[in-house]
């Protein structure tokens, strides 16, 4: 199959309709709350531009729902996804994904964790197992968030980046996920992770190529991807 063609890959949801959010719980139930604020090597949101960013884009807000709100808006519209527009590098630590302007779902999920965080929003990582096809085997995973918001709780979003057919939003409760599973084998991952996962970090440090990234894309069981995160 021609590599580009993976990027036009999953069929997409009826952007008319919504479902309520999933409920999610910490992958760990003794996880606590401040892992979900950390600074790490990859989601290095003390990192001067991202402050810059985080304190922007909470200039006009009063409550932690529409920070969270305009913080996901502007990673799904601002950074461009690295194959809708076929573009290097690829980008992994969330200030690098700033720097570019470009990232894949993962990377985008990364920045935005970073500025929720840098916000004092508790953010984590969720994962979605997709067919690459829709028509079954190769499988990929895909990358989005989840935020904690007050009298909500987990919520999750995807900035993976509008185009047509997908039409991701920030409507809480309601979920308006960039894809839906219709295959026996696609599965939402449960649970809502401080770290993004390793396969995932690994894959994006080795790939130097959008399109090489493109014919490598993590897959991992969710039972395996658990195991894993613990």
């Amino acid at each position: 199959m021609d590599a580009f063609k993976l990027s036009d890959l999953i069929q997409q949801p009826d952007p008319l309709q919504s479902r309520h959010a999933l409920e999610v719980t910490m992958a760990d139930d003794s996880t606590p709350m401040v892992a979900y604020l950390q600074a790490t090597d990859i989601i290095d949101w003390p990192h001067p531009a991202i402050l810059d960013l985080a304190q922007e884009l909470a200039a006009d807000h009063s409550n932690p729902t529409a920070i969270a709100q305009a913080c996901f808006e502007w990673v799904r519209d601002r950074i461009r996804h690295s194959v809708d527009y076929q573009l290097n590098p690829v980008t992994c630590r969330a200030s690098e994904v700033l720097h570019y302007r470009t990232g894949y779902c993962y990377a985008k999920s990364h920045l935005l964790a970073a500025l929720l965080r840098a916000n004092q929003i508790p953010a984590g990582f969720c994962y979605q197992r997709l067919s690459v096809d829709d028509q079954g085997a190769p499988y990929c995973l895909h990358g989005l968030n989840a935020v904690y918001l007050p009298d909500i709780g987990w919520y999750r979003v995807d900035a993976r980046g509008n185009r047509e057919g997908v039409d991701a939003q920030f409507t809480p409760p309601y979920e308006r996920l960039a894809f839906e599973l219709t295959l026996v084998e696609e599965k939402d991952f449960p649970g809502v992770l401080p770290e993004p996962l390793e396969i995932v970090v690994d894959v994006l440090q080795r790939c130097s190529t959008w399109d090489g990234c493109l014919q490598n894309l993590p897959d991992v069981s969710p039972e395996a991807a658990l195991r894993l995160a613990g």
